[in-house]
């Protein structure tokens, strides 16, 4: 494959890099390939939890936002599964989240250029100045190696799950990440008590969940956070226009330490509990209760979790908490603990031979640049862009799958050294500074 030169080689594909295929498919000058390790498109499967749903609108699809048009629509999508009138009973702007797996599915089984069970194993930069990069890929059934050659680099390999060390170190069977939930979902059903530590939608759609099986099963369940409380996710109309190319404009030219302070204060935005979920709850506990009865059920804000132990006749563990507001330290038992602890940033060793070439800020974060692109340490002719890892840089919206469009669109025609998609102006009604002209 070496004659060849790609004009440009994603890794990863998850719903970032997928949109980008699937936009990139209709322009015939533009060369593509995407891989992908796993077996095929697999969009948190240990979350698909029967009843959830996206929280954003339908038309944060792959393509919508860019191209209406596009082949690869979500509309075009129930289209073909002879669901459109369903969808359109359900008269609701998400989709299911299983629904949503199945559609990308759908769409990276008819992308050419997206290839699975395919492990990149090396990138190496080629010439000086670089010209291309040399992408090293392992066949994952049959250990076949193939290198292929292209100018521009995407970056799409998401997060990973991330539980803090106070939980570390336990039996994987019973102290586990809440991404791997219904993997688990047959322990929780043995167990007499489980605990559920974190405040955002996978905690409460992992607490509701159980809390719906909880009579059929007879376990306790406790609700943990050291958030002062159980809060929605902040969804009012103008809120939401912190999800804009405006506002990326705009949190993008602020000094550094700035974002982070902003940053840090904006968890609402993204990490709050969708309100539907909120009161599916509610009228849990509230027909649980009808009559008198007790449920040993508890949801306990304001705590901290600082360790873990198994009990002394290893039936359980014991956890170390501390309410933090009054300084009150005390311990809960509990036979399964499920941390919904969010996710970290993830580099891959594919990315050893490229770490000198990159730029690093102080706290080993990517220095991304206004358009997507990685600042490099060397010149070169073509990019490596990135989907991900640069919520210091842009914001919360970095990782909106409605805004994943628009990062696609100006990838797009960087590529391309030309418009393909056009930008979309005036999006949003407030301004975030005023110019003075």
């Amino acid at each position: 494959m070496r004659e060849k030169v790609y004009d440009v080689i994603g890794i990863g594909i998850g719903p970032f890099n997928l949109g980008l295929a699937a936009l990139l498919d209709p322009i015939k000058e533009i060369e593509s390939l995407f891989f992908e390790q796993k077996e095929k498109f697999d969009w948190h499967p240990g979350m698909l939890i029967e009843g959830t749903r996206l929280q954003v609108p339908f038309m944060a699809d792959l393509v919508t936002m860019a191209d209406p048009t596009n082949e690869f629509s979500y509309l075009n999508y129930l289209k073909h599964q002879n669901r459109l009138y369903n969808f359109y009973f359900l008269q609701r702007l998400e989709m299911p989240r299983n629904e949503y797996n199945h559609y990308c599915q759908w769409a990276s089984e008819r992308l050419d250029s997206c290839q699975f069970n395919s492990k990149v194993v090396s990138i190496t930069p080629l010439e000086q100045p670089i010209k291309h990069y040399e992408v090293t890929v392992e066949n994952t059934t049959n250990g076949e190696i193939t290198t292929y050659l292209t100018k521009n680099l995407i970056l799409g390999v998401g997060t990973i799950p991330s539980l803090p060390k106070s939980l570390q170190g336990m039996s994987e069977e019973d102290v586990f990440h809440s991404s791997t939930f219904l993997h688990h979902e047959n322990r929780c059903k043995r167990a007499k008590s489980i605990t559920v530590i974190g405040s955002g939608q996978s905690a409460a759609e992992i607490f509701r969940e159980l809390l719906k099986e909880r009579a059929d099963h007879g376990y306790s369940i406790n609700w943990i956070t050291r958030s002062k409380g159980f809060f929605p996710m902040e969804e009012t109309k103008l809120s939401l226009e912190h999800f804009s190319p405006e506002y990326i404009d705009y949190f993008y030219e602020l000094p550094q330490d700035q974002k982070d302070e902003i940053f840090s204060n904006q968890q609402l935005l993204y990490k709050g509990i969708s309100p539907h979920t909120i009161t599916d709850i509610y009228n849990l506990l509230y027909e649980q209760t009808v009559g008198g009865k007790e449920m040993d059920v508890t949801l306990m804000p304001l705590t901290e979790v600082n360790g873990i132990s198994q009990t002394e006749n290893e039936t359980g563990y014991e956890l170390k908490c501390r309410q933090w507001e009054k300084g009150k330290s005390f311990l809960i038992e509990s036979e399964v603990v499920i941390g919904a602890t969010g996710y970290r940033p993830f580099i891959p060793d594919c990315l050893n031979g490229l770490k000198d070439l990159i730029q690093w800020d102080d706290l080993g974060r990517y220095n991304v640049s206004k358009d997507y692109k990685l600042m490099l340490n060397e010149e070169a002719t073509g990019e490596i862009f990135v989907h991900s890892g640069m919520q210091h840089t842009h914001g919360v919206g970095s990782t909106n799958l409605g805004l994943a469009v628009n990062r696609n669109k100006i990838i797009i025609n960087q590529i391309a050294e030309k418009e393909i998609y056009p930008a979309l102006e005036n999006n949003i009604f407030q301004k975030f500074e005023h110019n003075i002209d």
